[in-house]
């Protein structure tokens, strides 16, 4: 036996326009970029490393240039000072402030992390892009061209590089030596991650569209392919910056740094280990820099991912 309910219409008062309006929620319309910017700004740590990075770039730049202290400025009368207020990192051997010289040592290492990943950027976003766009016989050989070089460890290929470049009887590095060195063989991550959303992105519509209306392969992978991959490319681009810095502080300490008298954080940390039980500090403060600079990128670089990602979006 059913049941009918009976409802009157006089039980319900129809909404005035100005009851819809106030009653109507309408969310505001948000982009990808300022959408992704929201979400990274509630990333605390995010945030953080991004003010710790921006915070060391503006000192690497301001603290040599204002300070009473030159970085090469050799004072005997003043050697193996310790951290006092005149001097807040100390000096070295040669009587220099270290103050002055480690932030002029981080100066040099972000700026060559910087030009080395930019070198790495424009070679992996090309190279990957026209491995995943041809794809067939041109993406075979390409990618077995990469899987070639990643077999073999990329440290060696950097100094084998800087070896040969480095002029005979040279005691260090020129910058642009061990930029190209860190340039050589960097870009193959980021060929890899370029190639797979290239792989996916020119299965799309817009793709077919680009070919139905007459555009070449070169403009439909330049104007529309590389950009939708741009994501990808800013988060790799984030996370190769620490790992150049930690290439280059290695090949500092070994000896294929920057040529004295200039000096990056590498070079400031090889000089210390000749004391480094007699004066610690020397070694200390240029070691913490370099994991503060790494720490800051990684964690900057994660959060951007977190924030780029669509699948995060609420």
């Amino acid at each position: 036996m059913e049941t009918k309910l009976k409802i009157e219409n006089d039980l319900f008062t129809p909404l005035s326009e100005e009851e819809k309006k106030i009653k109507t929620v309408v969310r505001p319309s948000v982009g990808y970029w300022k959408d992704a910017w929201m979400r990274l700004k509630r990333d605390k740590f995010a945030t953080i490393s991004l003010a710790v990075i921006a915070a060391i770039i503006v000192a690497a730049i301001f603290v040599p240039m204002l300070s009473k202290y030159d970085y090469a400025a050799n004072d005997l009368s003043a050697t193996y000072l310790k951290p006092s207020a005149e001097h807040w990192f100390g000096t070295d051997n040669l009587g220099r402030d270290l103050f002055v010289r480690n932030f002029y040592g981080a100066r040099y290492s972000l700026l060559i992390a910087v030009l080395a990943a930019f070198i790495n950027l424009v070679i992996g976003v090309l190279y990957g892009g026209v491995a995943g766009f041809f794809g067939g016989t041109v993406d075979n050989i390409l990618m077995r061209i990469v899987d070639i070089l990643y077999s073999i460890p990329l440290t060696i290929y950097v100094i084998i590089f800087m070896a040969i470049l480095n002029k005979p009887g040279a005691s260090g590095s020129g910058l642009l030596t061990i930029v190209l060195g860190l340039s050589i063989s960097y870009w193959i991550g980021m060929a890899r991650i370029v190639r797979g959303d290239v792989l996916q992105l020119k299965q799309q519509e817009f793709v077919l569209a680009s070919k139905s209306l007459g555009a070449s392969n070169g403009r439909i992978l330049i104007r529309h392919l590389i950009p939708n991959c741009i994501g990808s490319i800013m988060v790799t681009l984030t996370l190769l910056i620490p790992e150049a810095v930690f290439t280059e502080a290695f090949l500092s300490f070994i000896g294929l740094g920057i040529a004295a008298p200039r000096a990056s954080l590498g070079t400031l940390a090889n000089e210390a280990m000749a004391g480094i039980y007699t004066y610690p500090y020397q070694l200390v403060f240029p070691s913490v820099m370099i994991c503060i600079i790494i720490l800051s990128f990684n964690l900057f670089g994660d959060g951007l991912s977190q924030a780029l990602d669509p699948k995060n979006k609420r």
